[in-house]
């Protein structure tokens, strides 16, 4: 009863909260780990475990291949894919497929499944695991914001899709596509408009949202996969970037670095994005790469708090941990499960291959499952790689699940075995759902 009262408490001062007929709240999800990239939905009235029957499916829309996430606002669902005309999508982490094809957004009501409008263009691909974009679209009022996997950052309109700008961060900047593609899903705050880019001077870069003029650019670095967001700590606002060298705090307004980090997972891959509980931010990469880092309440400081290692900590790569009271939960890249940490010092509390490759005993590369959070509850919104949507209750004592049901197939592959690596949408009671091939929306009502 506490936790539910706190939760109604939390929702009642955020800003990113919506109070609809009857006082009931409800929370869009306009971009990557929703409305304050934190990975909480934030709704009253949403089912707390799925029945044996599962639970109802609104609608279902053909789309095509892409790991891109839906976005939802204001009634409309924003999904990103590629339509390949030419070539063959084969997973070789070593090695670039060459396709032919066009990157394409679609809106759609988020009632009905129907398409509102669509824009589109013509994109080659030259990246490995290449069924389409990677990144979540952003909307911010009236524009949504796109970037694709070669580069193609583009602003349209919200009402009928049209062009407002677009850069190309190959052809503007001079910026290497990673070898997975541009994968750092863009962030809008206040006038800016946050993008990974990579090169000299130019890891981090903020645009003018309305214009795409560049406003300022910061540091040496490679662009890496990680989404930038933003924090309070220190007394101030921080942009948090986690590039293939370090965690960094910056300036949001002017791109100065704050503090550093250093933090350097295999092949270039920072993925998932730092997450935060308290003063104490948890970084992962892959293998045995993470660090927790101790925030300054005084000043816009970070340092080393504990370093992870083989056998402590949660090597996340495709989806972000959650750090919730003091406990890191994430799946780990290496041995592809779910694993509980003490953010004190590294200590693995559980583990558990339920909600991600059930059955397996020894280990899964890069087994996955996107994680959400139930408001202020120790509920959690599981979508497992396999298809399956899960409520289950994550705590330092252990993973119980409340029900799932198989939503999807999983249409992609990934070290031999079939997968779904796309994180959810959660909007007005709906969960919404893509693999390569549609698009789900599954009733959340309770």
């Amino acid at each position: 009863m506490a936790k539910h009262v706190l939760f109604l408490a939390s929702l009642a001062v955020s800003g990113s909260i919506l109070t609809g007929p009857g006082g009931v709240f409800a929370d869009d999800w306009s971009g990557w780990l929703g409305v304050n990239r934190d990975g909480v939905y934030r709704e009253t009235g949403v089912v707390d475990e799925i029945p044996a029957s599962g639970l109802p499916i609104k609608w279902r829309t053909p789309i095509a291949g892409g790991y891109a996430g839906p976005a939802v606002a204001d009634g409309k669902v924003f999904v990103f894919d590629y339509q390949r005309s030419g070539g063959d999508v084969v997973n070789d982490p070593g090695s670039r497929a060459k396709l032919t094809g066009k990157e394409r957004l679609l809106a759609l009501d988020a009632n009905t499944g129907v398409k509102i409008w669509e824009y589109s263009y013509d994109r080659p691909y030259e990246i490995s695991y290449p069924a389409g974009p990677r990144a979540t679209p952003t909307v911010d009022q009236d524009k949504v914001y796109l970037l694709g996997a070669e580069g193609d950052l583009t602003c349209l309109s919200v009402d009928d899709g049209s062009l407002v700008w677009t850069r190309n961060l190959p052809q503007d900047f001079g910026a290497e596509v990673p070898i997975w593609g541009f994968s750092g899903h863009p962030l809008v705050d206040g006038d800016l408009l946050y993008t990974m880019v990579g090169g000299d001077g130019q890891g981090v870069v903020a645009f003018d949202k309305a214009t795409g003029e560049v406003r300022w650019k910061s540091l040496d670095a490679r662009a890496g996969y990680c989404a930038p967001r933003i924090i309070e700590a220190g007394g101030v606002r921080q942009l948090i970037v986690f590039h293939p060298e370090a965690v960094q705090g910056l300036d949001p307004a002017s791109g100065k670095p704050f503090w550093n980090v250093p933090i350097t997972p295999s092949y270039d891959m920072s993925i998932a994005v730092p997450m935060v509980d308290g003063d104490l931010m948890y970084a992962s990469g892959i293998h045995a790469e993470a660090v927790m880092i101790r925030l300054g309440t005084d000043s816009p400081s970070g340092k080393e708090f504990w370093r992870g290692g083989p056998k402590n900590a949660v090597h996340s790569s495709n989806a972000p941990p959650m750090f919730v009271d003091g406990v890191v939960y994430g799946t780990d890249c290496v041995k592809g499960n779910l694993i509980a940490v003490d953010a004190s010092n590294g200590d693995r509390l559980w583990e558990t291959f339920q909600p991600t490759v059930p059955g397996e005993k020894r280990f899964a590369k890069h087994g996955t499952a996107f994680l959400t959070r139930l408001g202020e509850t120790d509920r959690y919104l599981v979508m497992s790689e396999t298809g399956d949507l899960i409520i289950a209750e994550l705590t330092a004592k252990g993973y119980e699940e409340k029900g799932r049901m198989h939503v999807v197939e999983p249409t992609n592959e990934a070290f031999g075995r079939p997968v779904v690596w796309t994180h959810p949408a959660y909007a007005g009671k709906t969960a919404f759902v893509r693999n390569d091939k549609e698009i789900v929306a599954v009733d959340l009502s309770r």
